[in-house]
């Protein structure tokens, strides 16, 4: 008992000696994320260490004094009384195994063939082992009988020395542990009663907490909250969380994987799980988003990178954060997260777009949100139905919004081919829609039907928005309020799809192509083509008038507002179309004086042949006027021959 007790007393001390300081200096060094720093605490860990380390010593000089005192007579006793006990009692057995040996021999000494040297022998063997035996056994009987007063020493002179060493170590802890240890170890266990108190009331307010919050949350457990208590918030330039990212593995086949997404500026991060940090996803400024169908999935949206080069397809949770994902996306990609308020000029953003569709006296206040006055106009034009530039028109104020665009008129939203389906006198004019084009400028087997003038100028990628009638077509304005409208009824509506095309601007009409079958939607010739601008804000929203003919009198005319989205060059449509038309305005000029000339030069040489008589003259006449129109007709199917 007395050595398990020093056993453990010098673990004490080892544990106390060793560590203690280790421990407490490591823990006065933490930082914990949750707490200040305390510097009662650090007080009293510096005050504890110090007494700790007077204990360790006290320990350390009782472990000392019980080594010595105690445990070294009960090793020795052990190690040197005992162990010499058992050697002499192993001494004696073999002394008297062979003591027993040697009276067997001598017994079976036979009594009729003696034999003098045998006898001898085994005489001299009985002698040497009866004396060997005797000897030993006298020094292992002296052993036992010492034993018997060793025993006593070895159980009392340790008792003796271990009560002398904890004598000791108490008057040392007696000088140690004063008055003002007792006082300061008074006031620790009154501040930890304390602490134990405010931990309750901090564990009942939790607990309180935890039950408000899960009935107040009961509703956030199901995969798709209820959109009346849980509105959209589409003023968003910042969010995170988990989307499910879709991953092509071959040609037709595909994964899922479930990441967590978070928007930094104007990059989307990604972070898969068990990530030290995300990585960038995409960068996702002036980049566009749009709700798609995909694998029988829900809530499926498309990021297409500025350039058109990356896409990404995503998957959110529910309603919710499908249109929270694209508004907030939508929001970088106009680099709203770069005012000074993001969330109130993305507010002030959506409010315009909700409000113009909300009729208003005067069409100039309805635009002050969205056009500045300092900010100049894009460049627009007009064009006759002939091809001949005009100009703008006159005053704004004498303008008013039905004369723009007439009330309840139906915005289409989607692509529908061709467009003169329903106005069977425009279909030789714009063309039939549906025919593969090549992009690059080469024809197949009917480029004789193409004129000379039909190749590319340049293409652009583009994602249309939408269109609607309009009742006036010679001012910019107009597309300002369709763009408006279109955008709006897109918000109130939750429609975010777009149909992506190639805009291909030739010298004589305006195609949209399908960028996967190189198929033409849709086919705007630039005759009818009689306004373009672009948003003077947003500079990728660009837009223009085409006007079409519902019938075969031209009395019955109707213009129709096309609004499209381009990646980062929108306003470059309108002035590619400027210059196109400036350009065709000045081959056909050109070609006009020629075709003048060379009737005036027919008309001469008509007039030089000829012997006019006073009674042929009028016959003459009339016959220089009919060949003059043969000749002009003549030179006009020369000319439509030659730019076939």
């Amino acid at each position: 008992m007395v050595a398990i007790q020093y056993t453990c007393r010098h673990t004490l001390n080892m544990i106390q000696h060793g560590s203690h300081t280790v421990h407490v200096w490591t823990y006065f060094h933490m930082r914990f994320p949750l707490g200040g720093d305390d510097e009662v605490m650090s007080s009293t860990l510096q005050q504890f260490s110090k007494v700790i380390d007077e204990l360790s010593s006290c320990h350390a000089v009782l472990s000392t004094q019980l080594a010595d005192a105690m445990m070294f007579p009960i090793s020795q006793f052990k190690e040197r009384d005992l162990k010499e006990i058992l050697t002499l009692k192993e001494v004696f057995q073999i002394a008297s195994n062979d003591h027993d040996a040697a009276i067997n021999r001598y017994s079976r000494l036979s009594k009729k063939r003696e034999n003098d040297k045998v006898k001898y022998e085994v005489t001299e063997d009985v002698y040497t082992s009866r004396k060997k035996q005797h000897q030993t056994m006298m020094h292992y009987f002296c052993a036992l009988n010492t034993l018997q007063y060793k025993k006593k020493i070895a159980l009392l002179e340790p008792l003796l020395g271990y009560m002398q060493a904890q004598i000791s170590f108490f008057k040392m802890g007696s000088e140690n542990l004063n008055g003002q240890l007792e006082e300061f170890l008074a006031n620790i266990g009154t501040s930890v009663q304390n602490v134990r108190r405010e931990m309750d009331g901090d564990v009942e307010t939790m607990q309180q907490t935890i039950e408000d919050l899960e009935v107040a949350s009961d509703p956030l457990y199901l995969p798709d909250p209820d959109p009346t208590k849980f509105p959209v918030n589409r003023n968003l330039t910042r969010k995170a969380g988990y989307l499910n990212a879709r991953n092509k593995t071959g040609l037709v086949s595909s994964t899922w994987d479930r990441q967590f997404y978070f928007t930094q500026g104007g990059n989307l991060m990604s972070q898969a799980r068990g990530d030290v940090a995300g990585g960038l996803a995409m960068d996702i400024d002036n980049c566009s988003v749009m709700a798609v169908d995909c694998e029988d999935r829900r809530y499926c949206f498309q990021i297409t990178s500025f350039d058109g080069k990356k896409s990404s397809i995503l998957q959110a949770e529910s309603k919710k954060d499908h249109e929270e994902w694209i508004c907030t996306i939508n929001n970088i990609s106009k680099q709203i997260y770069l005012s000074e308020n993001p969330e109130e000029t993305a507010a002030r953003v959506n409010q315009s777009a909700l409000e113009a569709v909300t009729p208003s006296p005067s069409f100039q206040q309805r635009h002050e949100s969205l056009r500045p006055g300092g900010q100049s106009r894009p460049p627009t034009a007009r064009t006759s139905s002939s091809g001949s530039l005009g100009s703008e028109s006159t005053n704004l104020a004498a303008l008013s919004l039905d004369s723009l665009v007439a009330p309840d008129t139906p915005i289409q939203f989607d692509i529908i081919s061709p467009v003169c389906e329903d106005q069977p006198g425009q279909a030789k004019a714009f063309g039939q829609g549906g025919r593969r084009t090549n992009p690059f400028g080469e024809s197949g087997g009917s480029t004789k039907s193409e004129t000379e003038d039909s190749i590319l100028h340049q293409l652009f990628i583009v994602r249309f928005l939408g269109s609607m009638e309009v009742k006036s077509d010679d001012h910019p304005d107009v597309v300002y309020e369709t763009m408006r409208q279109i955008l709006a009824a897109r918000a109130i509506h939750n429609i975010f799809r777009m149909t992506e095309s190639h805009l291909l601007v030739t010298c004589d009409c305006l195609k949209l192509i399908d960028p996967q079958t190189q198929v033409t939607r849709l086919t705007f010739p630039l005759p009818y083509v009689v306004l373009y601008a672009t948003h003077q804000e947003n500079k990728r929203l660009f837009g223009f008038v085409l006007r079409t003919s519902g019938g075969r009198s031209e009395s019955n005319l109707s213009s129709v507002c096309y609004i499209f989205e381009s990646n980062n060059e929108g306003e470059k449509v309108p002035v590619t179309i400027y210059h196109i038309l400036k350009e065709k305005q000045q081959k056909e000029l050109s070609k006009q004086k020629e075709i003048e000339k060379d009737l005036e030069e027919q008309s001469r040489l008509i007039a030089a042949s000829s012997r006019p008589s006073q009674s042929g003259s009028e016959g003459q006449l009339v016959l220089s006027s009919s060949q003059s129109e043969e000749s002009d007709l003549g030179e006009e199917g020369k000319k439509r021959e030659s730019e076939a």
